[in-house]
């Protein structure tokens, strides 16, 4: 029994040294994680992607968390009897829709998560900050505008989205001074901006980090979703690709659904200065250790 621990004290020893030239590479960066998808709904997964994030903070990373919450918004109008509908990835939000939104984000899973990594820095007093972008003019968005092709015209048609909005300015002020405190401080954004006349408006989460990211000049945005990455016409996983790979993508038509809106931030996070954005799946534990700390990497690194 000894031995067995002996040798796992050893094998731990071995990983951290291997580590060492990723860790040195991230130090004192921000690094900006959307955390979503089905996995974010289960405690114990939370748990360990909130102790993770205590890990990167303590290793000299500056994380910066940006939720979703879609699925959880979803059982929330089950239950109101609200029916959802969703256009290229994004949800239809009428004024009710909102409302159980903002309640959602802002509310139930931002304050969750932030406090989910206070408790797991709790012995090195890292704390989870829980803010939404009508904080301190964080998120100053307008609606959105769409057009689809109708089938039988062939015609483009605007589509009325209602309170879905996109962000117009990020003022990141408030995260910095966060960052740069002298408490280790990690910072919990919920997807919600406000318009300069004060309408508030749903944003979509990856939208709302990469916008983020390329404010903050990050160095990493990593996208933890449910599914292992980007995944090519045979359904296999592309490890790397770059802007103009991710365009033809989406152009082919082999990116589809809620991945053609990642992929679009994506491509504007790299545009507006972050050096790659990574989509990988949240469900596995430990996903943005492996790929931030180790050679091979987690999921799709997207690049120019």
């Amino acid at each position: 029994m000894t031995d067995v621990a002996e040798e796992a004290g050893w094998a731990t020893a071995k990983t951290l040294a291997e580590a060492l030239p990723y860790i040195q590479i991230y130090d004192r960066e921000t690094v900006v994680i959307k955390y979503g998808g089905h996995a974010m709904g289960q405690e114990q997964v939370a748990k360990l992607f909130a102790a993770d994030a205590v890990l990167l903070k303590l290793l000299g990373v500056h994380p910066v968390v940006v939720h979703g919450g879609g699925p959880q918004i979803s059982r929330m109008l089950d239950k109101a009897g609200v029916k959802s509908t969703f256009v290229d990835g994004l949800r239809v939000t009428d004024e009710a829709t909102m409302e159980v939104a903002e309640m959602v984000l802002s509310g139930a899973i931002n304050k969750e998560i932030a406090n989910w990594i206070t408790l797991a820095g709790a012995e090195a007093d890292v704390r989870g900050v829980g803010l939404s972008g009508k904080d301190a003019r964080m998120i100053t968005a307008e609606k959105v505008t769409r057009t689809r092709k109708d089938p039988g015209s062939n015609i483009e048609q605007a589509v009325d989205l209602g309170f879905v909005g996109e962000p117009t300015k990020i003022d990141p002020h408030i995260i910095q001074a966060l960052l740069t405190s002298e408490t280790d401080y990690i910072p919990v954004i919920a997807p919600i901006g406000v318009s300069e006349q004060g309408q508030t408006f749903n944003i979509n989460a990856d939208t709302v980090a990469g916008a983020l990211a390329g404010a903050l000049k990050a160095k990493r945005m990593l996208m933890l979703t449910d599914i292992a990455g980007v995944l090519d016409g045979e359904g296999q996983l592309i490890r790397q690709m770059t802007v103009a790979e991710a365009r033809g993508l989406i152009e082919s038509g082999v990116a589809s659904g809620g991945m053609i809106p990642k992929l679009e931030n994506a491509i504007h996070a790299v545009e507006s200065g972050v050096e790659a954005v990574v989509i990988l799946d949240g469900r596995r534990p430990h996903a943005m250790l492996v790929e931030l700390f180790s050679e091979h990497g987690a999921g799709t690194l997207i690049s120019k």
